[in-house]
């Protein structure tokens, strides 16, 4: 099944690749590579398809990282963008504006579910998740409460990279290298099913377990000390981990009676993911704060934001008050630009009921690779769905270090791009392939992803 390429001349380094490999520092990613493994170079995108420097053609299945919603080459986007940097390419929001930040405030702000009226803007999700930390605990010594600080988050989520960020983020060897961080994060359990089958046959006894562990932990911390709750609504580390039924009203109440802020880390769920604009719309609660990123230029310009409802954001606006943080590119005019042209594109497609229109066919696609021994579960909602791959079917058996290491570092990232799909094997949980494509796809694209999954899966079996 690999695709036919033509290969460059024999001793001959691409050139691109050698610079890489020379002098680009990558994310997330091993430096240092065998001069036989070039860096793969990607060097044009159209519609749901990426192309290598090796002229491949190769179904982008995770929108990048889970950002390109309405597609590779969109024109109107890069024409939005020229646009705007003809006319004024930067200027900061340090007290100032500029028109098309004050109209993506806006837009976003009545997008948004509830009175989340208030938007500040950053360059990424990390960012504004470390934004939302920071609003929390100033905004509890505005009121009163000096003393609220703590965040819990789940176990195995990832939040982000900032020093902050990394705090709330659930994954020890994601921090050991960088600690100590700031103080103050705790971790609960999350919400995956499948590793719980004593709740197999209730999942809202599941739900209602997993939100008990929040009050548990704001209970031992002690509640006068607890700022805020953070969640994804569907957890992405982990692999796309759903929430039970009841869940998020639980936690809402238990929130409200502890007078802790509860957060909606939507970086990856916001903006069409999920079929709607902000997830937590869908799943049925309203946070008090949302952090968003990714699919809300659909990659076509660096741009995040927390938003903040009213009552976060009242103590702020009290004479004197200032909230003494920011980002030299937050909001940055061609990226509000590029959004504001996004949200536009994904409006008259109608690319979010598209989505709710399709998400099932997309789960009963993935769902055909149960049949295959090394899958043990495939869950998901919306756009954003995982394999879970296991050892031992039967006892639900996960892979060791060292198979690991050979399926998500060693064989699965190569012989699922060499078989003509990009999407993500992950272990930061247990071993799972994620698939989150753009929202333009439909169920051709989601029988090629699941025929390129079952013949490199298969192919799997024998390495482990």
């Amino acid at each position: 099944m690999t695709t036919s390429i033509e290969q460059p001349p024999a001793g001959v380094p691409d050139a691109t690749a050698a610079r890489a490999a020379d002098h680009l520092w990558m994310h997330f990613a091993r430096q240092g590579r065998h001069p036989e493994t070039p860096v793969p170079v990607i060097t044009r995108g159209e519609g749901a398809y990426i192309w290598d420097n090796r002229g491949r053609k190769v179904l982008d299945g995770l929108s990048g990282l889970f950002v390109v919603q309405v597609g590779h080459g969109r024109r109107e986007l890069a024409e939005a963008a020229a646009k705007q940097a003809a006319e004024l390419a930067y200027f900061p929001v340090w007290g100032y504006t500029t028109p098309v930040q004050a109209e993506l405030a806006e837009r976003v702000a009545d997008l948004a579910p509830g009175d989340l009226n208030r938007v500040f803007f950053t360059t990424g999700g990390g960012e504004a998740v470390e934004s939302a930390w920071k609003a929390a605990k100033q905004y509890f010594k505005l009121i009163g409460k000096p003393q609220k600080h703590k965040v819990i988050s789940r176990a195995v989520a990832y939040h982000g990279t900032p020093h902050g960020a990394l705090a709330i983020t659930g994954l020890p060897a994601m921090k050991k290298d960088f600690e100590p961080l700031a103080p103050g994060g705790f971790r609960v359990p999350n919400t995956n099913l499948y590793r719980h089958p004593e709740f197999a046959e209730d999942p809202k006894a599941f739900g209602r377990w997993a939100a008990d562990r929040i009050e548990e932990a704001i209970l031992f911390e002690g509640a006068d000390t607890v700022a805020a709750v953070f969640l994804e609504p569907v957890q992405n580390s982990g692999g796309c981990l759903t929430p039970p039924p009841g869940y998020f009203e639980r936690v809402r109440e238990i929130c409200d009676r502890h007078d802790v802020l509860l957060v909606s880390d939507e970086v990856i769920c916001a903006f069409g993911r999920h079929g709607v604009t902000f997830a937590c719309e869908k799943f049925g609660y309203t946070p008090d704060l949302i952090t968003c990123a990714k699919g809300m230029s659909s990659g076509y310009g660096p741009i995040g934001a927390m938003i903040a409802s009213e009552k976060v954001v009242e103590p702020f606006l009290r004479p004197g008050v200032a909230f003494p943080h920011g980002y030299t590119f937050g909001g940055h005019p061609v990226a509000a630009a590029v959004s504001l042209a996004n949200l536009d594109l994904m409006e008259s497609e109608g690319l979010n009921q598209r989505v709710l229109d399709n998400e099932a066919a997309l789960g009963a696609t993935l769902r055909e690779l149960l049949d295959l021994p090394i899958v043990g579960d495939v869950r998901g909602d919306g756009y954003f769905w995982a394999v879970e791959l296991v050892k031992d079917k039967a006892t639900r058996e996960t892979f060791g270090a060292a198979e690991r290491e050979r399926l998500v570092r060693g064989f699965l990232p190569g012989a699922l791009f060499d078989n003509g799909l990009y999407c993500r094997p992950d272990d930061r949980g247990d071993v799972v392939v994620q698939v989150a494509p753009p929202l333009i796809c439909g169920q051709a694209e989601f029988d090629e992803m699941e025929q390129i999954l079952r013949h490199t899966l298969t192919e799997a079996q024998g390495l482990v």
